[in-house]
């Protein structure tokens, strides 16, 4: 397995990765075994724009509300990806904005496409305050979010679905995957 993924960091090339998907998708515990398998740095984005505004998203949202908050998060995506050899665990939102998919781009974008059964019970059982789910029905909420951000998510270089996979079996089916979007250095083809 070593050898493998040592041939495939060389594949990689420096390029990151950018995990995207809903809220509950397990972006941030992927990232970091996948991170730790390819020798690659890790961020969430969410902490760095935690970090940089000095509160934490809710206040961001009350205080500048969703757009500020999109600003932002933009921001941090720019300054994020002048670096290199990293997994990012993006924002939920992040794909919502079209500048932002020239920034993603510049690495590979992978969707954890998690069942929506599975992300709802996963959101009920996490205690994170969700800006974007504080209705008098959050389930409506998460749908709509869902059907609107589905066709973003899917322009990703590769969608891994999960069921109940742990992240570090997700991590591993993606560097299973990844070595078929990425062309051999050593093949020179003549076309």
């Amino acid at each position: 397995m070593a050898d493998s993924t040592l041939t495939l960091k060389q594949r990689l090339g420096g390029r990151s990765l950018y995990l995207v998907g809903m809220m509950g998708s397990g972006k941030t515990s992927t990232g970091r075994p996948l991170a730790e398998r390819l020798g690659y740095g890790f961020v969430d984005a969410d902490a760095v724009i935690e970090q940089a505004a000095g509160c934490g998203i809710p206040e961001i949202f009350d205080r500048d509300g969703e757009a500020g908050f999109r600003s932002l998060e933009s921001q941090v995506l720019s300054a994020i990806s002048q670096r290199h050899s990293l997994v990012v665990a993006t924002g939920g939102g992040v794909v919502s904005q079209p500048e932002n998919w020239g920034l993603l781009h510049s690495g590979i974008v992978i969707w954890l496409d998690v069942v929506p059964d599975q992300l709802l019970q996963r959101l009920n059982a996490d205690s994170t305050v969700r800006p974007l789910l504080q209705t008098s029905d959050p389930e409506a909420a998460f749908n709509a979010l869902l059907n609107e951000r589905r066709p973003l998510y899917a322009e990703a270089d590769l969608t891994v679905v999960i069921n109940e996979e742990t992240p570090e079996t997700v991590a591993d089916g993606i560097l299973q995957l990844l070595p078929s979007l990425l062309k051999d250095p050593t093949q020179r083809r003549s076309d």
